[in-house]
């Protein structure tokens, strides 16, 4: 009995010291992995994913999209050798809203494709601007004072006062807002098979302009597949970061990098390499906690510095300076 009762408890200490190995051993991977991770945009050749990890950097968002599955398969081998990952594809613009039903369908399928790709790298998200709009009045970006139909998403003011100059652009935008609506819902199907999140952006496309407006149109698809890529630098000119991270909140899955700098009115501006513009980093920073966020930032642009710099001064972001 004495035996039988020693070696019991030698098992049921053995067991227990395993389990709390395993869980100090989880807790210090966890420590470990960041969590927010650094990301440059480019080609996941070998070559470019050795640099941008010799300056420090996690992983990669592509800008290769329209390559075959087993391309991109070779190229998430490359970066799994290297400790890298490919998070995301850059698909960008497309024409959802273009007149022509066959130019639509060629960009849908070419969409589709990108998020074949994206499965093959090992990426979680397709970038995707859905279209965009100009040739007649717009208003100025100081401009704006938007009013818009909750259960439609359609514009039905643009600014404060007289709208009457800005018929044709709020038909555009309403127009657009329907069809890139309906192009997004056939796209979800693929983006459920592949896994892959399709993440919504506007990038100086004239269309969801202020926070609420483009946050509606993104949660209205009501679908897990359909999210926000949130560029902190594209719309300083028409409203603060902070509340673009407010009104975006959980919608948010991946963040781009990216300053720009108002002129001294607070009236246009130019963008400017991260840090050397009017982002108020140390207020983002705390948002980006206070939202949830954890993830990716990946720079875009800053190309005028090296790629150590980049690093260095994403560092600097991170640590909320």
């Amino acid at each position: 009995m004495g035996t039988t009762t020693s070696r019991r408890g030698f098992l049921q200490q053995t067991a227990t010291t395993s389990v709390l190995f395993s869980i100090g051993y989880q807790a210090l991977a966890s420590e470990e992995e960041p969590r927010l991770k650094k990301s440059l945009i480019g080609n996941p050749d070998r070559a470019t994913l050795e640099a941008h990890k010799a300056a420090g950097f996690h992983g990669i968002e592509s800008n290769v999209w329209d390559i075959d599955p087993e391309e991109a398969a070779q190229a998430k081998a490359i970066a799994d050798s290297l400790g890298m990952k490919i998070h995301s594809v850059m698909r960008g613009w497309t024409n959802f809203n273009n007149p022509d039903p066959e130019v639509v369908r060629k960009d849908i399928e070419s969409v589709k494709r990108a998020l074949r790709a994206a499965a093959a790298y090992g990426a979680d998200a397709v970038l995707l601007v859905p279209c965009r709009i100009g040739g007649m009045k717009i208003p100025e970006p100081w401009e704006f004072d938007i009013q818009f139909d909750e259960k439609t998403g359609h514009v039905r003011r643009v600014v404060d006062g007289d709208n009457t100059p800005y018929q044709d652009y709020i038909k555009a935008h309403n127009e657009s807002v329907d069809a890139s609506r309906k192009a997004v819902e056939q796209l979800i199907p693929e983006a459920e098979k592949c896994g892959v999140l399709i993440t919504l952006e506007n990038v100086w496309n004239n269309l969801w302009v202020k926070p609420a407006i483009f946050a509606h149109f993104v949660a209205s698809f009501q679908n897990r597949w359909v999210q926000a890529y949130y560029d902190i630098g594209n719309h300083v000119r028409y409203a603060l970061p902070e509340e673009w991270l407010q009104a975006l909140g959980s919608l948010i899955k991946k963040l781009h990098i990216k300053d720009f700098l108002l002129n001294p009115d607070g009236r246009g501006g130019k963008f400017v390499p991260i840090r050397e513009g009017s982002v108020n980093w140390p207020k983002v920073r705390k948002l980006i906690d206070e939202i949830g966020y954890t993830g990716w930032l990946t720079i875009e642009g800053s190309g005028e510095l090296s790629l150590e710099e980049r690093s260095k001064r994403l560092d600097l972001i991170i640590a909320g300076k």
